[in-house]
């Protein structure tokens, strides 16, 4: 991977309550992001570089392997070799002197000496990671005399201090999951080659990083010391850097002028840490020009942070104390697409009007678990995906969302929201609207006024007891519905709802109150989820008008045994799952059968004997 590809990463936490059905799309778009994400960006961005250039450490083709090479470790002539995993317990003494990439990893070695790797002067690349080496079993000049060395590995051991010396030809350095207390001045300094440093999980402090950590080492782009202790902003930082991280450390201030040099600052980690308001002024973000992707969350602000640079794509904010949007503090993120407010103290009356107003890529808005009692005026027009559940929103007024009309996704669910305070127009400008989420709110009956493009419609969790006629009308592009947890019989849904729905893949009626299979369902059902329901019996043309059926789900019913015919299911021939187990009256009737069969078959015993 080039040192400036983009390497600029979505975390996008789905907070749709995902339904676990096999044609669940929410389900397969969350299964494709974390897909996409991977292919993108493979393991964890801390981890990124060690599997880039760790990948020199191929394994070595049999076919090519040298004569003189330690017992149980392969080589190859090129100077590859591989001791990974072995149970070594000391640092190998006859590895060959051409050796140029040496991968120790996942032994039990405990020290080395100078003069062992001294000889090794063409090594290029050690991997030493997952071994127990202490500080004492690694002395200060033990890379000294590497004048090779590109990559060192070294992260997962005991170490308690950085080597003091390390060569000034490395490229990228790896000290990750130690605990390591200081950093000495040249351990990464005077190295002008040097790319990225790994320091994440270990327990260093400000007193233990020297003031010019990286003096003549300006080209380090990767630098990495998450989880530790750090309570300021490390200073003098190589002005190269384009990823920074320094999540779940102690920072409570970011001291003037930390960011002033870093313009080429892409990605900046800031989240789970202790910083407020005022351990920042306005100037902190502004000389970030080429900055990204920004997480500043689970900190302690109560407000956004004024003065951000305009090139932020990804802004998180979430699991604060925010408690208002002000009119100026976005409208100069031009370029911001994400934002992600969620877990603060946010009420409608805290986000003004026109604090959206500009932001012509603003798509995707996540505002749940705040505080808000009615849709917030002045959502951003362009908004694909808003969610605004877990909040305390009772109402949808008729202009809630008449700017919005490029909206795709609205979650609403786990509101306060009644059936009778749902305006009938509320939804009229969401031509776009392809899923939308109502559960968990007070409804007593199906709304009106749903817009005709849904594709997923989410009502379960409240109490609804009514699908009043037209209720579905038009709503022939409708894939998915949930109703189940609610109060619906059979003769509370008008006659034809379902033929309504042309559609219709995948509905949800588990927990209600039916006593009977629901009639003319769609041609188009595949799956058919009737769980905890009050169903007596199935008829046999119960699913005759659901050819294409593929899975049938009548668990937890009172079902009895002889209400069910093998003939019901036997034209369905993409039927793949009938769960039909669970119910009542099977094993008592079960039992009074197979009893009455034992008895007969006495019977039939004594008859002959007589």
């Amino acid at each position: 991977m080039g040192a400036r590809e983009t390497l600029f990463s979505i975390h996008l936490i789905s907070v749709n309550n995902v339904d676990m059905l096999p044609s669940s799309r929410s389900l397969l778009v969350l299964w494709l992001l974390v897909f996409s994400y991977n292919m993108i960006h493979g393991h964890d961005d801390e981890d990124n570089d060690f599997l880039e250039n760790s990948s020199k450490l191929q394994t070595p083709d049999p076919d090519f392997l040298a004569p003189d090479c330690p017992r149980d470790c392969t080589c190859t002539q090129e100077g590859v070799v591989d001791c990974g995993g072995i149970d070594l317990k000391e640092f190998p003494i006859d590895l060959p002197e051409s050796t140029n990439h040496l991968s120790l990893q996942n032994n039990q070695i405990e020290e080395i000496f100078p003069e062992e790797l001294a000889r090794l002067y063409r090594l290029e690349t050690l991997n030493l990671q997952n071994n127990r080496l202490t500080s004492k079993g690694l002395p200060e000049e033990a890379f000294e005399q590497l004048e090779n060395l590109n990559y060192l590995y070294l992260a997962n051991n005991k170490l308690t201090l950085a080597p003091k010396f390390l060569p000034n030809t490395l490229i990228s350095a790896d000290f990750a999951a130690n605990y390591l207390t200081k950093i000495y001045g040249l351990t990464f300094g005077q190295k002008p080659n040097l790319r990225s440093v790994y320091l994440h999980n270990n327990k260093l402090s400000d007193a233990g990083l020297p003031d010019n950590m990286f003096n003549g080492s300006d080209n380090v782009e990767i630098l990495i010391m998450s989880s530790n202790f750090l309570k300021y902003v490390p200073k003098n930082l190589p002005p190269a850097l384009y990823k920074l991280h320094l999540k779940n450390n102690k920072l409570e201030k970011i001291p003037k002028g930390a960011f002033n040099e870093l313009t080429g600052l892409r990605e900046l980690y800031l989240q789970n840490n202790y910083l407020t308001n005022e351990g920042m002024d306005n100037e902190t973000f502004w000389k970030l020009s080429s900055l990204e992707y920004l997480d500043l969350s689970s900190n302690n602000l109560s407000q956004i942070p004024s003065g951000l640079p305009r090139n932020i794509v990804l802004l998180h904010l979430e699991k604060n104390a925010i408690k208002m949007i002000g009119r100026d503090v976005l409208i100069q993120i031009r370029n911001l697409e994400y934002l992600l407010l969620h877990n603060n103290k946010l009420k409608a009356r805290g986000i003004h009007p026109l604090a959206f107003q500009g932001l012509k890529k603003l798509h995707t808005v996540h505002l749940y678990n705040n505080m808000l009692e009615r849709i917030p005026s002045g959502l951003p027009r362009r908004v694909k995906t808003l969610m605004i559940l877990h909040n305390q929103i009772s109402e949808i007024n008729r202009n809630d969302f008449a700017t919005t009309y490029l909206l795709e996704e609205l979650n609403l669910s786990y509101n306060k929201i009644t059936s009778s305070r749902i305006h009938r127009e509320a939804f009229r400008k969401l031509r776009l609207l392809k899923a939308l989420d109502l559960s968990g709110n007070n409804l007593h009956t199906m709304p009106f006024g749903f817009p005709k493009n849904l594709q997923i419609l989410k009502l379960k969790e409240n109490d609804i007891s009514t699908i009043p006629r037209r209720a579905l009308a038009g709503m022939t592009k409708l894939q998915e519905l949930y109703l189940s947890n609610n109060k619906l019989k059979v003769n509370s849904i008008y006659r034809g709802a379902w033929k309504e729905l042309s559609s219709l893949q995948l509905l949800d009626m588990g927990g209600n109150q039916l006593v009977s299979i629901p009639s003319d369902l769609p041609a188009s059902l595949e799956y058919l989820y009737l769980q905890n329901n009050k169903i007596t019996m199935v008829s046999e043309n119960a699913f005759e008008s659901t050819p294409n059926i593929k899975g049938i789900f009548l668990r937890y019913n009172k079902i009895a045994v002889g209400a069910v015919k093998e003939s019901t299911f036997q034209s369905l021939k993409h039927l793949q799952v009938l769960d039909i187990e669970g119910n009542f009256e099977f094993s008592d009737t079960s039992k009074n059968r197979n009893n009455s069969e034992e008895e007969e078959e006495e019977d039939e015993e004594e008859e002959d004997s007589s």
